[in-house]
């Protein structure tokens, strides 16, 4: 599917919840994203934190931090060519279904991939074995996700035995390990890191941000 269909087909908030993390983005910035976009569709073409201030519990102050970092990142635009400032979310939307065409690509492309369903069942045995106990599917997927990100088999092993040595058996703290490494390697090497080391909520939380914003059944933007 090329990403055009991809745009026409796939709701830009489905898309944008499922890669948010990915792009190094956090809760607070996904939400006022969503906010800004709901604006957008309804005709407004300015956004700014205090009208924001009037559709979220965010203090204006907050939501003016929110908009400046996701300015930094490139993600949120105000163009003034047309003689009058617009708000844009338009770099953001082709960047975000750039993401979600790959990981939809990479996906296709493991599953038909045995070496990592190998891996994968490794380390899941693994992590089994150390956390004498089952782990759930939503962890499977997490391990084959860090696969995904380029972690070694020994990185993520090791990354388990460091959480267990500080008495921490699940995996949201061993993925903190990693991404901390991560961080520590890039930083050691290119004196900057793209990867955010911050704790991630869990993605049930932000389904239910977006329900309670738009409701379980309205449509979207694409």
């Amino acid at each position: 599917m090329t990403k055009s269909a991809l745009m026409s087909a796939v709701d830009f908030r489905y898309v944008l919840i499922d890669s948010y993390k990915r792009m190094g983005l956090n809760e607070d910035e996904l939400a006022v994203i969503l906010s800004i976009d709901h604006l957008l569709e309804q005709g407004n073409t300015f956004v700014t934190a205090d009208g924001l201030s009037m559709k979220m519990t965010f203090k204006p102050e907050k939501i003016d931090k929110l908009m400046v970092s996701l300015v930094n990142k490139g993600y949120l635009l105000y163009d003034a060519s047309s003689g009058k400032m617009r708000t844009s979310l338009d770099t953001l939307k082709e960047k975000v279904y750039q993401t979600f065409q790959k990981s939809l690509e990479r996906n296709q492309a493991n599953l038909m991939s045995q070496e990592r369903n190998d891996r994968i069942s490794k380390l899941i045995a693994f992590f089994e074995s150390k956390l004498n106990r089952t782990l759930s599917p939503l962890e499977n997927q997490a391990i084959g996700e860090w696969l995904d990100s380029g972690y070694q088999d020994e990185e993520i092993e090791n990354a388990l035995l460091d959480s267990l040595a500080q008495n921490k058996k699940n995996l949201r703290f061993v993925d903190k390990c990693l991404r901390d490494k991560r961080v520590a390697s890039d930083v050691a090497k290119e004196g900057a890191s793209g990867v955010t080391a911050t704790w991630d909520k869990d993605i049930e939380k932000t389904l239910d941000l977006a329900k309670k914003m738009w409701g379980a059944g309205s449509g979207g933007s694409k």
